[in-house]
């Protein structure tokens, strides 16, 4: 998971002079959350560490530690139509101003790109020609844990399928910017620079 999160949150605890039992009564959970969230082994979700940015009175850019100030986030568009890609692209970069966005066609090129480089936020078509937005959203997820995945499709039908998945939204098409703003404020983690 991201060592650089637990480092921060520990460092942070130890400099307000918490023990983890403190912090956890502070924030309402138990021991054993600020155990595994400071050994890496999990995460918490964006509202649980605004929590905590807010219990150590620090600004919850100091807790994220995906994205530096000199890099943009990086974003991608998988969809294996690239006229849908073309009309969401001006959408996306509405929303996410700051963000560095791509688009792809083929999952085996959106797969090497997330290798290479660290990205924050993927919008998949759930289904992309022959293959399945569903299978690539798992391959992402195994080469970066912290991706935030949010699929996109023109059949509601799929969205009890999209709930099982690592996925943390939804958005049927046609995309409306509205439904872009409210799912990023719904990420499962958060991206600093974004907007």
């Amino acid at each position: 998971m991201d060592s650089t999160f637990a480092k921060i949150l520990k460092d942070l605890r130890h400099e307000k002079g918490l023990s983890q039992q403190q912090l956890a009564q502070l924030l309402s959970f138990d021991r054993s959350s600020i155990a595994n969230w400071e050994n890496g082994r999990r995460i918490p979700d964006i509202d649980t560490i605004r929590k905590i940015s807010e219990c150590l009175e620090i600004d919850i850019s100091c807790l994220i530690g995906n994205s530096s100030d000199k890099e943009k986030p990086k974003v991608i568009i998988v969809d294996d139509e690239p006229i849908l890609i073309d009309g969401v692209f001006p959408i996306m970069s509405w929303a996410m101003p700051k963000a560095e966005i791509k688009g792809f066609t083929k999952p085996s090129e959106a797969v090497d790109y997330v290798k290479n480089c660290n990205v924050s936020i993927a919008f998949l078509d759930i289904e992309i020609g022959t293959q399945s937005g569903l299978d690539l959203s798992k391959k992402l997820i195994n080469i970066n844990p912290l991706l935030n995945i949010i699929f996109l499709t023109s059949f509601s039908d799929y969205a009890l399928d999209a709930w099982e998945s690592p996925a943390c939204g939804f958005l049927v098409k046609p995309i409306q910017l509205d439904d872009v703003e409210l799912q990023l404020n719904k990420l499962r983690h958060p991206v600093r620079g974004l907007i």
